[in-house]
């Protein structure tokens, strides 16, 4: 019984069960404990422990599209009964054939069009109730998960030990702010406040008695690459201290992260596992990780390979 017991006591002392014993668990160990143990030369005050995540790729899983894109498509399909110019209109005749290659064909001005059509002209509530009515019911194509199951044990474990550690961890996103809003509390334990993403522009305006703000097909802010320090400055007024992403599209987020002064870290989560998930990188169509990939080499940012660091990928299947 003895052995059992010390195993049982070890298990509860790690707050990274589903990281294996590797360098890229070391390495947020050490950090972490350099940051918040009050004799480090390197302590940080609780206000300054500020943690970024991207979250397509680095939270939850980002293949075949980003889900966004099937919540887009479901949208689409929802309302075409009351658009019959859809079935003659690229790149709605598309998304109602399930041509994917006609989807991709479309291009930005394509995208565009589909995030027009589908989130705007809605009250901020009404679409929040269309992303949780999605959310609640939606199932990955592959997998047959719900998409909120596709997310990384691993980084859930992260996000909530470094909470425990004092740190306030906030979502980077290129997906639309007011499509992750709606559930990442009870996902990921990050409330709607420390949400950051790609954005709308709003419009207050009286319904009836009612004040409300509708969903305006103008943009505000595309939350990546270069939009990300953007987003960062504009919504929480710290340079983060810890940066997490897995795609070059998070390299000026993780850049702007390190260039700070004091203790920083910087971590890329490498697709390379087939088998449990998706292997891809530097060709890939989504989440491509070629820049940054160089730049972590370079620069000693910790990268995680996830075959080979993560000893579990998704949550138990409920």
């Amino acid at each position: 019984m003895f052995p059992l017991l010390v195993a049982t006591v070890l298990a509860a002392e790690d707050p990274l069960p589903s990281w294996k014993d590797t360098a890229p668990k070391k390495a947020i160990i050490a950090f972490v404990h350099k940051v918040t143990d009050e004799g480090s030369p390197d302590f940080v005050p609780q206000p300054e422990r500020i943690a970024t995540f991207d979250n397509d790729g680095t939270l939850w899983a980002e293949q075949p599209v980003y889900f966004q894109a099937f919540f887009i498509f479901d949208r689409v399909k929802a309302l075409a009964a009351d658009h019959p110019e859809w079935k003659e209109k690229e790149p709605f005749a598309s998304v109602l054939k399930g041509d994917m290659k006609g989807v991709a064909a479309a291009g930005e001005k394509g995208a565009m069009e589909l995030l027009a059509a589908t989130h705007t002209g809605m009250t901020t509530e009404e679409f929040s109730k269309s992303v949780t009515d999605w959310i609640g019911t939606a199932k990955h194509p592959k997998t047959g998960r719900p998409y909120t199951e596709m997310v990384y044990q691993p980084m859930l474990e992260l996000t909530a030990y470094l909470r425990a550690k004092g740190f306030k961890t906030f979502i980077v996103s290129g997906g639309g702010i007011e499509f992750m809003r709606p559930w990442t509390e009870k996902v990921y334990g990050i409330p709607p406040e420390q949400v950051v993403g790609s954005s709308g522009r709003l419009r207050f305006e009286m319904r009836g008695d009612k004040p409300a703000l509708f969903e305006l097909p103008e943009v505000n802010l595309i939350d990546d690459k270069e939009g990300k320090p953007v987003g960062i400055q504009t919504h929480i007024g710290r340079r983060p201290i810890a940066a997490f992403g897995n795609s070059d599209g998070d390299l000026q987020m993780l850049q702007w992260t390190m260039a700070g002064d004091g203790p920083r870290f910087a971590l890329l989560v490498h697709h390379t596992d087939a088998e449990r998930e998706w292997a891809y990188d530097r060709t890939s169509h989504i989440g491509k990780l070629d820049k940054a990939l160089d730049e972590a080499t370079a620069k000693g940012w910790t990268v995680v390979d996830m075959k080979a660091d993560w000893s579990a990928i998704f949550p138990p299947a409920k």
